[in-house]
């Protein structure tokens, strides 16, 4: 083969391969455009990866506001006898008020009972207030909240502390549409009350917890045994010598409603004589203070339980003792009862 025979092959193969080179590379091209056009942005997908992308929602904080109320609530439902009732009561307020007071109101007059967040030198409790027009007002329903400075809320600041609050409340409890009771709630050095509609509901449901226990007293005082006539029954003394009665045992309703006659008629000593509770805690002595009180309340819930009950049992007295002396027997004194 010549020379020029050889380059003529030469020119044609490379030439042939530079147009299948050409061809291929076009054929490549455009499959990449369309490949391209089939990944062109997709509204749907890229919403979906930017949802993804967006920081996890925090769980909502629980409101300190709702749990303080709920074991509030708790608090004073449960409760067994009025004292009991308004001592929750404050407990209940104290995370919505910085500085909070009830006075039990009797004959007019209201006293003292107890208080949370005043001073430390504040008076013992039993203070009596005498209840200007305003606050005669609100005992009398006339007015159903004071929530400003005034002579009401001086007269009841009087005894608790001389340095005033930007913001009061002051409060009624009724039983029975009588006023027994007024809470006072200010805000302390806190430039305001965050929450009075939250201790306008407490202290509706503190009225409420009063009414029930009430009406279970009412209850029990008409479904009581009649009085066993024990003590009007003559007897033949026995020997001293001779051993006493065994224990007779209670019917089970009957020692439940007893034990909570008990509780109320201690209760209602608790709620008010709170001053003379304290002193007599304080001496060791508390029949001594509380005689005529205590003698009273025996004898109402001997005239409906019966005189032997109280005698084998001593359902009131232990009841006394836990309600009034801590636990203590040695704090109630000597009595005369059996």
């Amino acid at each position: 083969m010549t020379d020029a025979a050889q380059a003529s092959m030469q020119k044609a193969l490379h030439k042939w391969l530079e147009e299948r080179h050409l061809a291929m590379k076009e054929q490549l091209d455009a499959v990449l455009a369309e490949g391209l056009d089939r990944c062109k942005s997709d509204e749907s997908l890229i919403s979906v990866l930017l949802e993804g992308l967006k920081p996890p929602t925090a769980p909502a904080a629980a409101d300190p506001v709702e749990g303080s109320l709920g074991i509030a609530l708790d608090l004073l439902e449960s409760a067994q006898s009025q004292g009991e009732v308004l001592k929750r009561l404050l407990e209940s307020v104290q995370p919505f008020a910085q500085r909070c007071a009830l006075f039990v109101v009797k004959q007019g007059i209201a006293s003292l009972y107890t208080s949370r967040g005043f001073e430390a030198e504040a008076p013992r409790p039993g203070s009596p207030v005498v209840p200007p027009s305003e606050l005669e007002a609100l005992l009398q329903g006339r007015i159903h909240r004071i929530e400003q400075h005034g002579p009401a809320y001086d007269a009841l600041l009087h005894p608790l502390s001389r340095f005033e609050a930007p913001a009061v409340f002051i409060l009624p409890l009724k039983l029975r549409r009588r006023t027994v009771a007024v809470l006072l709630a200010d805000s302390g050095t806190n430039p305001g009350l965050q929450n009075p509609n939250t201790i306008r509901l407490l202290v509706h449901t503190a009225e409420a917890s009063i009414s029930h226990l009430a009406g279970q007293k009412e209850e029990e005082r008409t479904a009581a045994p009649e009085p066993h006539p024990s003590s009007m029954t003559q007897q033949i003394p026995d020997p001293i010598t001779e051993a006493l009665p065994p224990i007779q045992p209670v019917d089970p309703k009957v020692r439940a409603n007893a034990e909570r006659s008990a509780r109320v008629l201690v209760g209602d000593i608790e709620l008010y004589f709170p001053a003379k509770v304290e002193q007599g805690l304080t001496s060791g002595n508390l029949y001594g203070l509380l005689r005529d009180e205590l003698d009273r309340s025996r004898s109402s819930f001997v005239e409906r339980y019966g005189e032997d009950l109280e005698r084998q049992h001593r359902i009131f007295q232990s009841t006394v003792i836990q309600q009034l002396c801590g636990g203590d027997p040695a704090k109630l004194g000597a009595t005369p009862w059996p």
